[in-house]
C-alpha cells in the first residue's frame, strides 16, 4: 500500500507544476471576516504548514514556503527516521577508527571485504547523458547569478554545492533550494539592476548534479522529533521531492537526478546512501536505478574502501572523484598524533607527491574495472584580469595539471571558474579524440600494484614560517567570509573553499602540536603558540591593509581571527572548522533559544 508520501511524489509526477511560486495556507489560519469583525485583531505571523513532529525554526519566506511545503517535509521527515540510527552508528564508527589511527594503527585495505575487491562485478551501465563529463565546474547554490552562469559556462556539468562550497545559512540553503527548482524547471532568470542586464538560461547547458552536506552536518533551522535534522537529508530530500519528475523528463533522459557525495570514510555509509535513494525511488514510483551519485573520496581512510563504496552503490554508481584538497586535509587529520607524518607546506602537497600519485591511479584504475567514471580534481585557479602574464603563466599551470589527469586516465576534471574551461576542454578533448570518456580503456596496470604503503608515503618538501603565515591569511579571511554568508571565496588569485581553510586549520595545528621545526629565511625556529600569536597579529594586519579598514572593521574578521587562532592551539583537532562555528550561523525565528547541539 503507497504511504503518504509516496501517493504526494507521484501526483508531484502526474502533474507540471507550475514556475511561480505559491505559499501554503496553514488551515488552522482562516482571514478574517471584515464584515463582521467588531474589533481589531492583529494578522496572524505566517508560519509555515508542518507535518506531525516537524518544526522549522528558520525564517518565513513565501518563496521558502513553496519548498517546505508539508509534503516535502514529511518526506524529509520519513527519509530522517528511517536512517538516523543507521547515520549515528556510523559517525561512532569514524570516532572508533580515529581512536585507533591515534594509538598508531595504519588504515589499511580491509581483509574482510577482499572478495569484493577481487570479484568480477560491474555498476550499472552509465547513463548516456552523462557519458560526457569532460569538464565540470562547481560552485555554490547560492548566489542566482552564479548558478545561470555555471550552467552557461561550456561545462559538461555544473555541480551546485550545499556543502564546502556555501554557507550554511537559512537563506543560503532556502534560496538554492529554490534557484534549482527553476533551473531544473528552464524558468531561472536574474535581473541585475546595477548592470541594467538579464541572465537567464542558454539553449545548452551543463547538466546538473547536486552535492548535499555530508553526513556529520546538522540542520539547527529543522527539527525532526525536536532533534536538530541531518544536513543532507534536508538537502536532498527537497531536492528530490521537487525536481525527480521534471528533471527525469528533461536533462535526465529518463535518469537522475544526479548528486555528488561528499566526506565518506567508509563503505557503510555508502550503504546508508543506497538505502536512502531507493526510498525516494519507490516513493517517487521511479525505476530503481535512476538516481545516480558520484562519490568524492576526500577522505584517507575512503581511499581504501573504494571498491566497496562502488559495491554499495552499484546500482546508483556515478563512479568517483579524487577530491584532493579535502584529502589533504584528511591525511593531516588521519594522522594528527603521527609526529612522523609532518605535511611540508601546502603548496608544496600537490599530486607529484607519490602519494597523491597513487591515489588517483588507483581511483582511475578502480573506476573502470567497475565501469565508471574516474573524475579528476579542481583546478582553483581564477583569471588574473590586470596581469596578463601572471593570468597566462596560471593557465598554463591549469594545462599541464588537466594534461597529466588525461593521460593518467581521468575521464573528466573540475574547474573553479568559468574562465578555465576553454582551456581544460581543449586538453581533454584533443586526448580524447571525440571519445566521451576513456572508460574503456585497458587499465593502467601500474595502478593494480598500488600498494598501502603508497597510499601513506609522508609527502616530503620544507616547512617553514611563510607557510604558517599564508595559512594564517587564508584561513582567517575565509572564516570571516563563511560567517558573513560566503563559503565560496577568491583570495589570491584561488577560489577556496572550506577544503582550503581545513588544510590551514590543521596543518597550523598539526605544527604547533609536535613543535615542527620551520624555515624562517635561514633559521630554524619552532611552532610554538606564542609564534602563531605574533604571525596571528601581524597578518591581521595585513589582512586589513589588503581589505581596507572600513571593510575590515565592518566584517568579521576579528572573530574570524578568534575562532581561528583558537581552533590551530585546541588540545584536541576538532573534526571539522565548519561544525564548530555553524552555531554562530543559526539564526531561530520568530524567536527561539539559542541551538546548542
Amino acid at each position: 500500500m503507497a504511504t503518504e508520501e509516496e501517493h504526494a511524489l507521484q501526483g508531484r509526477a502526474a502533474h507540471s507544476r507550475s514556475s511561480t511560486p505559491t505559499t501554503t495556507q496553514s488551515p488552522h489560519k482562516r482571514p478574517a471576516d471584515a464584515s463582521m469583525a467588531t474589533t481589531t485583531t492583529p494578522a496572524p505571523v505566517p508560519s509555515y504548514d508542518t507535518p506531525e513532529g516537524v518544526d522549522v525554526r528558520g525564517r518565513y519566506d513565501p518563496e521558502f514556503a513553496a519548498i517546505l511545503t508539508r509534503d516535502a517535509l514529511a518526506f524529509v521527515a520519513g527519509l530522517q527516521r528511517e536512517f538516523r540510527g543507521a547515520v549515528r552508528y556510523a559517525m561512532e564508527r569514524r570516532r572508533e577508527a580515529q581512536l585507533r589511527y591515534d594509538a598508531g594503527e595504519l588504515p589499511l585495505f580491509d581483509p574482510a571485504s577482499r572478495l569484493v575487491r577481487e570479484g568480477g562485478w560491474t555498476c550499472a551501465p552509465v547513463p548516456p547523458a552523462i557519458a560526457d563529463r569532460t569538464v565540470e565546474i562547481t560552485g555554490p547554490a547560492e548566489p542566482r547569478k552564479m548558478v545561470i552562469n555555471a550552467l552557461n559556462s561550456g561545462a559538461k556539468v555544473f555541480m551546485a554545492d550545499f556543502e564546502d562550497a556555501l554557507s550554511p545559512t537559512w537563506e543560503n540553503l532556502m534560496r538554492g533550494q529554490v534557484n534549482l527548482r527553476d533551473a531544473v524547471a528552464g524558468t531561472i532568470s536574474f535581473h541585475d539592476a546595477a548592470r541594467g542586464r538579464v541572465y537567464k538560461l542558454n539553449d545548452q547547458t551543463a547538466k546538473l548534479f547536486v552535492r548535499p552536506r555530508g553526513w556529520h552536518l546538522p540542520e539547527a533551522h529543522v527539527l525532526i522529533d525536536s532533534e536538530p535534522a541531518i544536513g543532507c537529508l534536508v538537502d536532498f530530500g527537497l531536492y528530490f521531492f521537487h525536481n525527480h519528475a521534471a528533471f527525469r523528463a528533461g536533462q535526465g533522459a529518463g535518469f537522475g537526478p544526479f548528486f555528488y557525495l561528499p566526506k565518506m570514510e567508509h563503505s557503510r555509509e555508502a550503504r546508508i546512501w543506497n538505502g536512502v535513494f531507493e526510498r525516494a525511488e519507490r516513493a517517487a514510483g521511479i525505476e530503481r536505478g535512476s538516481i545516480r551519485a558520484t562519490v568524492l573520496v576526500e577522505t584517507l581512510p575512503a581511499a581504501f574502501q573504494m571498491d566497496e563504496i562502488l559495491h554499495e552503490l552499484r546500482d546508483h554508481s556515478a563512479g568517483l572523484n579524487c577530491g584532493r584538497w579535502d584529502y589533504i586535509f584528511s591525511y593531516v587529520k588521519t594522522f594528527r598524533a603521527h609526529p612522523d607524518r609532518l605535511l611540508p607546506d601546502r603548496a608544496l602537497v600537490g599530486m607529484a607527491q607519490h602519494f597523491m600519485r597513487s591515489y588517483s591511479h588507483l581511483l582511475i584504475r578502480t573506476c573502470h574495472r567497475r565501469r565508471v567514471h574516474a573524475m579528476g580534481g579542481m583546478a582553483a585557479q581564477i583569471p588574473i584580469k590586470d596581469d596578463a602574464a601572471a593570468n597566462e603563466a596560471a593557465l598554463e599551470l591549469v594545462r599541464k595539471d588537466k594534461l597529466r589527469e588525461v593521460l593518467a586516465g581521468h575521464d573528466g576534471t573540475w574547474a573553479a571558474h568559468p574562465g578555465l574551461i576553454p582551456a581544460i576542454r581543449e586538453v581533454f578533448e584533443g586526448h580524447l579524440g571525440g571519445r566521451p570518456n576513456q572508460i574503456d580503456d585497458a587499465a593502467d596496470a601500474a595502478a593494480g600494484n598500488v600498494t598501502e604503503e603508497d597510499l601513506l608515503q609522508p609527502p616530503r618538501g620544507s616547512r617553514t614560517v611563510d607557510g604558517l603565515r599564508l595559512n594564517t591569511r587564508v584561513g582567517v579571511q575565509y572564516v570571516a567570509a563563511w560567517l558573513a554568508g560566503s563559503g565560496s571565496v577568491p583570495l589570491y588569485n584561488l577560489m577556496e573553499d572550506a577544503a582550503t581553510a581545513e588544510i590551514s586549520r590543521v596543518q597550523n595545528w598539526q605544527w604547533l602540536r609536535h613543535g615542527a621545526e620551520l624555515d624562517a629565511g635561514g633559521v630554524a625556529v619552532r611552532a610554538t603558540p606564542e609564534l602563531l600569536a605574533r604571525v596571528v597579529e601581524e597578518e591581521m594586519a595585513r589582512v586589513e591593509a589588503e581589505v581596507g579598514a572600513e571593510r575590515f572593521r565592518q566584517g568579521r574578521y576579528e572573530e574570524a581571527g578568534r575562532i581561528f587562532s583558537r581552533q590551530c592551539t585546541a588540545p584536541e583537532l576538532n573534526d571539522f572548522l565548519t561544525l564548530d562555528a555553524y552555531n554562530l550561523i543559526v539564526v531561530h525565528h520568530p524567536s527561539a533559544s539559542p541551538c546548542k547541539l
